[in-house]
């Protein structure tokens, strides 16, 4: 008797801690959304407040956070010095750590792009047509902000004052909701752009970097137009799937380089050491080339140009002989964004050949030809599917900045509403307008 006693209390108990667990966790749900619903409403009212704004009072408000961000740059350095020594003692990748790494010059560079979006045109309110109807309506089509944008993005410091200068140009306003990687950067950067805001929730940070948190901040379908996600395959994946807010996708960059039949050799060992080294963590570094069979010889010295850089080469069975130790790319290497010092060959005879291999494994963010020949040259930007299509250029240019949008958001390699590098353009929509004399239907 004693023991069943036992047993039943035993039972009970375990019982009553699941419901409390239960508990616990319904109401950590709640808490979450309560939370989330609390920064959407006041988005929502301070997107509003920012619609009305004229251009140059947001100029002015850009240039004086642009100002206080180069003001506050010991305090952001030190913060971001936390993100990158954590980051470091976790083992993040060398190509990712210099993503997160904000220098003095760096946090001078994103003032600068705040300044560069201040000095653009403002789209807001730009009539682009307006046609007279038979029955006398007067029909045109505005400019007008998209409302609360919702931004995803993970260790990049620089998107948190990038995304606030082109949103709030445009009228809108922004959550934004970074990686724990670099949490204390992001946070220094918003507290900074908040201070010189008459509404500060213009620009808002979800600090709580739980799956929970953005999972739930996915479905603010209710208070956020759009959501944006920037960063690895895995995260934009996990947006497009998960996300009950329309999304715009920018995503991951296996970018090519097409070596031509008639080449400039140095043009083409210039152009593939810049793609691929200046910057090797950036989604518009070069990580696939393809060679056409009679350049293979040229291989031998543009290996020795990699070599200085540590770039390891994977290449296909017909390019291998040319390279003093490269390594047998496999079917994986050639759709593979690296974000490292890897560079994957494939050969091919034709340009159509080169065309068919690059829209195959590309993910449709930059690809571009070396040749001197005009009809391969357009040939490959007609037919290569990809938002930035180069001929005899780096396609590390495929940026907001260097295509004179000061910034940029994101690079959208999706065909709707946006594609490419997008600037303020992009984060507008557009309503229609009436005017009438008292017609009636």
């Amino acid at each position: 008797m004693t023991q069943t006693a036992c047993y039943d209390k035993t039972e009970a108990g375990k019982e009553t801690a699941g419901i409390a667990e239960t508990v616990n966790a319904q109401t950590e749900k709640q808490s979450i959304q309560e939370m989330l619903e609390a920064m959407g409403q006041r988005a929502k009212e301070a997107g509003s407040w920012c619609a009305g704004l004229s251009t140059k009072e947001k100029n002015d408000l850009l240039l004086k956070a642009a100002d206080r961000l180069e003001a506050d740059a010991g305090r952001i350095l030190a913060a971001n010095d936390m993100d990158v020594k954590r980051a470091q003692e976790n083992g993040m990748a060398a190509g990712l750590v210099d993503r997160l790494r904000l220098t003095p010059e760096r946090i001078a560079g994103i003032a600068s792009g705040i300044r560069e979006v201040a000095a653009l045109p403002d789209p807001i309110g730009r009539v682009e047509s307006m046609e007279k109807r038979p029955n006398g309506l007067m029909i045109g089509r505005k400019r007008v902000p998209l409302g609360v944008v919702g931004v995803i993005y993970e260790a990049r410091p620089n998107v948190t004052a990038d995304v606030f200068a082109l949103t709030f140009k445009t009228g809108n306003a922004v959550i934004l909701k970074g990686g724990r990687d670099a949490a204390a950067s992001n946070a220094a950067i918003v507290e900074s752009l908040q201070s010189v805001l008459p509404k500060p929730a213009v620009v808002q940070l979800i600090e709580d970097n739980s799956r929970e948190v953005t999972n739930a901040f996915m479905k603010l379908r209710e208070y956020v137009d759009v959501l944006i996600p920037r960063g690895g395959k895995g995260l934009i994946q996990a947006t497009v799937n998960n996300a009950t807010i329309p999304v715009i996708e920018t995503g991951t960059g296996n970018c090519h380089a097409y070596i031509d039949e008639t080449a400039d050799k140095d043009m083409a060992i210039a152009i593939v050491e810049n793609a691929k080294t200046q910057r090797i963590g950036v989604c518009n570094a070069l990580e696939s080339l393809v060679v056409h069979r009679s350049r293979l010889p040229m291989l031998k010295e543009l290996e020795t140009v990699l070599d200085k850089h540590n770039v390891q080469i994977r290449a296909d069975e017909a390019s291998r002989p040319y390279f003093d130790h490269a390594l047998a790319a496999t079917e994986e290497d050639f759709g593979t964004e690296y974000l490292d010092y890897i560079l994957s060959v494939k050969t091919v005879d034709s340009v159509e050949e080169a065309i068919r291999h690059i829209n195959r494994y590309s993910t449709g963010h930059s690809e571009t030809i070396v040749t001197k020949d005009y009809d391969n040259a357009q040939k490959f930007l007609d037919q290569v599917d990809s938002a930035a299509v180069y001929v005899n250029a780096s396609t590390r240019f495929t940026d907001g900045n260097e295509f004179g949008f000061g910034a940029e958001i994101g690079i959208s390699t999706q065909k709707l509403h946006a594609r490419g590098p997008m600037g303020l353009e992009a984060l507008t929509s557009s309503k229609f307008i009436i005017y009438g004399n008292g017609q009636v239907r």
